[in-house]
């Protein structure tokens, strides 16, 4: 089976195609990423523009595959989504839990409600509570007295999706799955203990940064915030006085989050925004490093914050994945290590055939992650089985109004 994964980053538009056979690790056919800076915090600031540089990575990926796309899974960025926690009690009488208990419990809970105008990016359970005993996995079978579905719900503008189904419509490419972003970084970086045992992933991205709960192999939470390592970059250039490419270089050559005494002492030449090209000042690393660290400490804080906000920091877990072009910035694990009093390690997309050196980095984990994403972890299966079946049935009708009133 040929699967397709975009994403169309702050900084670059990447496409990659693979092959997936009897659930062995995905064989790579191609990988294209081209820069783009027509994309600013998510948004296209050129909307022609851009339909022609993602048309040419898809032309490019299957030129380099031998493929012809005509579906992806699509990276959706979810800075101004909406996640939701919510359940469904139910009193059953010590009787033997059923899936049409489940049902019932699922139709009277806000399962089928929706925000207006946005669109319902995931839904489903993440938990069960059977007679207060929490339970992650379907518990049909078991005896009980009162049972408590658990759901998790995330929600984006649908403006922002219209305008990426316009894009790809006018393309002639369907798009199968949405994904959002932070969770594909996540499923390409995270193994199968960080899943279960809890883990936290911070994908540090150009223009914004993003954070994926997991635990007992569930994602719990998601979301992101428009602040990233272009920020840094900007800070930079303004800090000193000089162009942005000079300041990108002066990050990545030299910049720290943690400085040391000999920062003070490394000068460094850097060339002035003039009329005269060959004008520099000299400036010590330290001095770029001052900049950098309130930044890096912000956007932290931010992703704290985002957590607290909806009382995870309650639930204590202590591994901590950082991913992302900003991951690379020198020290930043350690500075999280402080922020989220945990284990902070980086981390790299995994192995997988085909896969060269030049994608192997942090700043690709987004994209690799696409092809990892499967809908059914992301769905309620017993509901989603059912419904089907109702599709073809010809008392459908009747069928949906006795599991509303059961």
């Amino acid at each position: 089976m040929i699967k397709v994964g975009i994403d169309i980053g702050n900084s670059k538009i990447s496409c990659i195609v693979c092959d997936l056979k009897n659930n062995l690790k995905p064989n790579i056919l191609s990988i294209v990423s081209h820069p783009t800076s027509i994309v600013n915090k998510n948004f296209f600031t050129n909307l022609e523009l851009i339909k022609k540089e993602v048309n040419k990575v898809i032309k490019q990926a299957e030129k380099e595959s031998q493929t012809e796309i005509k579906s992806i899974n699509l990276n959706i960025p979810i800075s101004n989504s909406v996640s939701v926690f919510y359940n469904s009690k139910i009193n059953i009488n010590n009787e033997l839990i059923s899936d049409l208990h489940l049902k019932k419990a699922i139709n009277e809970s806000d399962f089928f409600e929706n925000f207006d105008n946005y669109y319902n990016l995931m839904s489903y359970i993440i938990n069960y509570e059977v007679d207060k005993n929490l339970l992650f996995e379907n518990p049909s079978g078991n005896f009980a007295n009162e049972l408590n579905l658990n759901f998790y719900k995330m929600s984006v503008e649908k403006n922002f999706i219209n305008t990426y189904k316009n894009i790809f419509s006018e393309l002639q490419i369907h798009i199968d799955k949405f994904i959002p972003t932070p969770l594909s970084s996540a499923l390409a970086t995270l193994n199968d203990d960080d899943k279960d045992l809890g883990a936290i992933c911070i994908d540090l991205g150009a223009a914004s940064s993003s954070v994926a709960v997991f635990e007992n192999k569930k994602l719990i939470f998601a979301d992101s915030i428009n602040v990233g390592s272009k920020n840094i970059t900007n800070d930079i250039a303004r800090g000193i006085s000089t162009t942005k490419e000079s300041a990108e270089r002066l990050k990545t050559l030299y910049g720290s989050v943690i400085s040391s005494p000999s920062d003070d002492y490394e000068i460094i030449e850097v060339p002035l925004i003039s009329s005269d090209e060959n004008q520099f000042k000299q400036i010590n690393r330290s001095t770029i490093n001052a900049i950098i660290k309130p930044r890096v400490e912000e956007t932290l804080e931010l992703v704290w914050q985002k957590l607290k906000q909806y009382n995870l920091h309650k639930k204590r877990i202590k591994n901590i994945i950082l991913t992302g072009g900003g991951s690379q910035l020198e020290g930043v694990d350690d500075y999280a290590q402080i922020i989220f009093d945990g284990n902070v390690r980086l981390g790299k997309p995994n192995k997988l055939i085909g896969l060269g050196k030049r994608f192997s980095g942090p700043e690709f984990s987004q994209t690799l992650g696409s092809i990892f994403f499967n809908s059914d972890e992301y769905e309620i299966s017993f509901y989603k089985k059912s419904h089907k079946i109702r599709k073809n049935n010809v008392f459908s009708r009747f069928s949906t109004w006795l599991d509303q009133y059961i």
